[in-house]
């Protein structure tokens, strides 16, 4: 919690913010010149150094078992490394000089954010693999400009080619995002899908699904609803952590699905306290802390969110989605959308609990199927085999002089 503080307070105080990036891009001119680049090295980071997930632990899971990495070095960065266990790999503390240290030596740095912390350099031979996160319905980068007060990406410039730099894509919208919002040429655009998607694909089915179940200790003969609904950068507790209050009430969630439905809760993984989602009973359970969202996303038959880019990875399952935009005003105010999902969902007038659970009591699940459907093939298009193809681009460039 501590460390969480701390960094907010620095990405949320201008005077603070000035000074950390003023010294900080003095210690790496200070650094770089006197590091060589170890062509073995690749430097891992995701989710702010808060997890080992997303894209890129898929890459690196394939790596350490790819005889054309045999001999390579492994560095994931953590906020709090004693939470994690790299096979074949070390792991070190962000935001440490050893972290800069290892950057700027690396020659590739694999993530799905950003692995600067706002000072924006590369070594001297650096490759960058950026999986990204996901694919945005709320703005971001450059296009946050007057809306977010986050670090962002190369504001106020125009869309250019970035030597020995890879960003994916599991979409013709993510390419038009990518240009404008991080200022990318098409060049830098990799349309490969996501690696973490991958498995959607390739467990999809039946065995697997019922094996995933199990684990969950969910009951095979009731439908499955998970509720992931993305944070909200105003709502924070003493301005500093990030709090998910959705305006719900699990006692008439159950009394009105409980017969033929179980619901799983996933908060994003940057909410650090939610309130009012606090059970694991037979109905309802808290699934925040479960390592594998795709697992849950398998087992699923109805995902409900908002803002989040877990519709666009869903969509690829083909099942029903329903938006619950309980604060679209505030949110498209706040935060600046690219598009009305509540249109692209068919769930307009979903925007409070009653006219939600109604939805989903009197769902024709063939209808919203279509509507999964048709969504997947607008945004989605490449999909199924994108750690392979991820893995080989790193290796083409590492190769490469």
């Amino acid at each position: 919690m501590a460390s969480v503080k701390l960094i907010n307070s620095v990405k949320y105080s201008k005077l603070l913010l000035k000074t950390y990036q003023f010294l900080g891009k003095w210690l790496i001119r200070i650094l770089k010149p006197f590091l060589k680049t170890d062509p073995n090295l690749i430097v891992f980071v995701t989710s702010g150094g808060k997890l080992m997930n997303d894209s890129p632990k898929y890459i690196y899971d394939y790596m350490i078992n790819d005889s054309r990495f045999k001999g390579y070095k492994y560095v994931w960065a953590f906020r709090n490394p004693n939470k994690f266990v790299v096979p074949k790999g070390k792991k070190i503390q962000l935001d440490s000089l050893k972290y800069y240290y290892y950057l700027l030596k690396a020659r590739v740095w694999v993530t799905n954010v950003s692995m600067t912390r706002g000072l924006s350099f590369t070594g001297i031979h650096t490759f960058v693999l950026n999986t990204w996160h996901g694919t945005p319905i709320k703005m971001i980068g450059a296009d946050t400009v007057g809306k977010s007060k986050a670090f962002t990406t190369n504001r106020g410039k125009s869309p250019q080619v970035v030597k020995n730099y890879v960003i994916l894509a599991q979409g013709d919208y993510d390419v038009t995002i990518w240009q404008k919002a991080f200022m990318k040429s098409k060049e830098n655009i990799k349309c490969i899908g996501l690696p973490r998607n991958d498995e959607l694909v390739e467990k999809n089915n039946k065995e697997s699904i019922s094996k995933i179940k199990s684990e969950l200790g969910l009951p095979p003969n009731k439908k499955v609803i998970m509720y992931a609904p993305t944070f909200r950068d105003y709502e924070r507790k003493e301005g500093k952590y990030l709090v998910l209050t959705p305006p719900i009430d699990l006692n008439k969630w159950e009394k009105e699905l409980g017969d033929q439905y179980v619901l799983l809760f996933r908060a994003h993984p940057s909410v650090v306290e939610v309130m009012n989602i606090d059970r694991n009973g037979s109905f309802a359970k808290n699934v925040s802390a479960y390592s594998n969202v795709n697992e849950l996303m398998l087992v699923s038959d109805i995902m409900i969110s908002d803002y989040s880019s877990i519709f666009f990875d869903y969509s690829i399952l083909g099942r029903p989605m329903l938006c619950f935009a309980y604060d679209y005003d505030d949110y498209t105010r706040e935060r600046g959308v690219y598009f009305d999902i509540r249109e692209a969902l068919d769930s307009v007038g979903l925007d409070n609990e009653d006219r939600l659970l109604a939805a989903i009591k009197d769902m024709d699940f063939d209808k919203r199927i279509k509507t999964a459907i048709a969504f997947k093939d607008k945004y989605v298009q490449y999909y199924g085999n994108a750690t392979r193809e991820a893995v080989n681009i790193i290796y083409n460039k590492m190769k490469e002089e």
